[in-house]
């Protein structure tokens, strides 16, 4: 992959965070308009420096404190309305075809807006950003995830909210915040009613805590898809060691897990059932380096997973904290991965598969745009997901 065809790939972003990817300058100027005097830079570029580097720090406070500043411009219409059109213009110009763009309704009334006023404030800035994208010759198509926070008492609320707006634009649910101490299973009465009601849900699991956070989203929740999900490599060997000895064992080899025979690895009954499943995993290499649920991106577990033939998508989290985007994510895969356009393609397509619209809509975007956008750089061959 040349950096002009990882532009120009056709791309698919499942796991975004709304209050995650706002534009340094555009942070400056929302604060400078509600009178938030707190941000710890006064110059864009700083800005978004501090963003990273706290984001790297190691230090949960401080990875935390960035959230404050973003949720402080995300707290009126017109703040909302400019951070998800411009999300939707960004991403379209990044090559993102089609994004799930979620957020936490709760988090953004200390201003006086009520849930409601904040769905249709960030519905109307992700219209008008898509057509802004699509005047640029950039079309996109943007649904939103509202998010319930796991340590909070509000997911029934959240989850009717989000059936309420399933026609405007809302096309899922999720549950996210600190998985330790907070089990999905705290949500159950969100998760059976939004099943009642047929609709989608994802819920963060497997990336700070392990296995059981996994299992209990599948099997007690009925999640449709995994937020991260990379701790399921907890339950796969290599040569009967646990998969986070053998990648120690391996961490001076970057193509470790590019040249293992697979038939050296063994998938425990929970993995396996996953792959089984096709359970889509939302996989984010770089926010997971910063989280230390990966030691690099060479050994990151997607490449295993993906030659495991997992249904694994590619993600970016938190583009102003990972400083990053879904052309960043794929080109550090191509360099220290050693991915190709074809892997590319195979979770671009699995992402698409695994969207939470109806399948007539998802086919149309993976026949009349991905695969002819893989085409026209080249690749057509059909991968098996």
């Amino acid at each position: 992959m040349s950096a002009d065809d990882v532009r120009r790939a056709p791309k698919v972003l499942l796991h975004d965070h709304l209050d995650g990817g706002l534009r340094p300058q555009s942070i400056m100027e929302l604060a400078a308009d509600v009178g938030y005097e707190a941000l710890p830079e006064t110059e864009a570029q700083a800005l978004g420096t501090w963003f990273r580097e706290s984001a790297d720090s190691g230090s949960l406070p401080r990875y935390l404190e960035t959230f404050d500043h973003t949720l402080a411009v995300m707290q009126t219409r017109e703040g909302l309305f400019r951070v998800a059109s411009e999300c939707a213009q960004d991403l379209a110009a990044d090559g993102v075809v089609y994004a799930e763009s979620r957020y936490a309704p709760e988090q953004h009334l200390t201003r006086g807006l009520t849930l409601e006023g904040v769905v249709e404030a960030v519905n109307a800035g992700l219209r008008d950003g898509e057509a802004k994208a699509a005047a640029d010759g950039h079309p996109i198509r943007v649904t939103s995830l509202l998010t319930a926070m796991r340590h909070a008492a509000k997911s029934t609320e959240i989850a009717e909210l989000a059936i309420r707006y399933r026609d405007q634009g809302v096309s899922g649910f999720d549950i996210a915040g600190a998985e330790a101490g907070y089990p999905p299973t705290r949500h159950l009465d969100a998760f059976e009613y939004l099943r009642r009601e047929n609709f989608h849900f994802t819920i963060h699991a497997g990336e700070a805590f392990g296995l059981p956070s996994i299992w209990e989203a599948i099997q007690w929740c009925g999640a449709d898809r995994l937020g991260h999900g990379v701790r399921i490599v907890d339950d796969i060997t290599i040569d009967g060691a646990p998969f986070a000895q053998w990648v120690e064992g391996n961490k001076d080899d970057p193509g470790a897990l590019t040249s293992l025979e697979l038939d050296r690895v063994r998938l425990g009954r929970l993995s396996a059932y996953v792959r089984d499943k096709r359970i889509p995993l939302e996989m984010c290499p770089s926010s997971n380096l910063q989280t230390s649920a990966a030691p690099s991106i060479a050994l990151h577990p997607i490449t295993l997973l993906r030659r495991l033939r997992f249904r694994v998508t590619l993600n970016t989290d938190n583009r102003l904290m990972s400083d990053t985007s879904m052309s960043k994510e794929a080109a550090l895969l191509r360099d220290e991965a050693g991915w190709t356009l074809e892997d590319l393609r195979w979770v671009t397509i699995n992402a698409m598969k695994s969207a939470f619209i109806p399948f007539d809509e998802r086919l149309a975007l993976i026949d009349d745009v991905i695969k002819p956008g893989y085409a026209a750089l080249g690749y057509e061959a059909a991968p098996v997901a």
